[in-house]
């Protein structure tokens, strides 16, 4: 399988307590990125160039922005996927790098867009899949492991399709599935790179009801990137906007989505309004490169 889980350490009494509370640590923990230089080694320049970013613990914090403004190779930064050429990654104030594989696994759970495994595997292998980090390379299966995949296969909504392979799934099912996989982990960090994109409404309004329960019920602190504004500000307490790998706003949604920065960060005119459900976004035209606008 490409893209194991990422996380990290608990003690043996916090996998005790994780054993008898629903998927997530009894605990939040904070994840910070401090003056991040990130890049990929074929690119000469850096996508993300000394920004800092804290995601509060126990909240979700969208990351927003433009197709190439730099939402996922931020992700990929925190999570330990690209390596920062410069900067740090916390947890807990801790740095990530000085965890081995297991140990970070155990702490910080990464759903990728570029998550793949063979066809014939069932969906509930799958999830088991999630429980590596708790394992030792000859241990069996414990009633620990089979206790964390009913819980994640329970709360993704995935018990009817546990006998399924993943190669019959739609590609809704198959996010689903995903994000079961990476609730066995168990981790109190989450890390979601665009988990809706390409699915119906049925299913972005199953996923984003997932996060707002992890976040409710077990307190995980949860980083979630999103291309639909207005689906980003109804679910996340905080959202951060990108535009050419800077960041331009930070803070709940309703400072951040305002008509001033629509037009700046993605180049649209628009009016917004506030509901009970966060604000609304009625696109009005594009403003083109070089209009006084932006």
């Amino acid at each position: 399988m490409a893209n194991t889980p990422q996380a990290a350490e608990t003690s043996e009494q916090e996998t005790d307590r994780a054993q008898e509370i629903p998927t997530g640590m009894t605990t939040s923990s904070g994840l910070t990125g401090e003056e991040l230089v990130i890049g990929y080694p074929s690119a000469d320049d850096p996508v993300i160039e000394r920004e800092t970013i804290t995601a509060k613990p126990g909240a979700v914090t969208a990351l927003i922005g433009p197709n190439g403004s730099g939402k996922s190779t931020l992700l990929k930064g925190l999570a330990n996927q690209l390596a920062p050429e410069a900067g740090s990654v916390l947890i807990d104030g801790k740095d990530i790098h000085s965890l081995g594989g297991k140990e970070l696994a155990k702490r910080l759970g990464l759903l990728s867009q570029e998550s793949t495994a063979p066809d014939s595997l069932t969906v509930e292998d799958l999830v088991m899949h999630g429980r590596y980090p708790h394992r030792g390379f000859f241990e069996s299966v414990t009633d620990a492991d089979h206790r964390a995949v009913e819980r994640a296969i329970d709360l993704s909504g995935c018990s009817h399709l546990r006998e399924r392979e993943v190669g019959s799934l739609s590609g809704g099912q198959k996010q689903l599935a995903w994000i079961a996989m990476t609730l066995a982990q168990e981790t109190d960090v989450l890390l979601l790179d665009e988990p809706t994109t390409f699915l119906d409404l049925h299913h972005q309004l199953e996923v984003m009801e997932i996060v707002e329960t992890l976040r409710d019920e077990s307190e995980i602190t949860i980083v979630v990137v999103l291309h639909d504004i207005e689906q980003a500000a109804r679910h996340a307490d905080y959202m951060v906007a990108l535009r050419d790998g800077e960041i331009q706003a930070r803070g709940p949604p309703e400072e951040v989505v305002t008509e001033k920065l629509l037009a700046q960060v993605f180049g649209i005119e628009a009016e917004v309004k506030p509901t009970g459900r966060g604000p609304q976004i009625t696109p009005i035209r594009a403003i083109h490169e070089g209009s006084d606008e932006r």
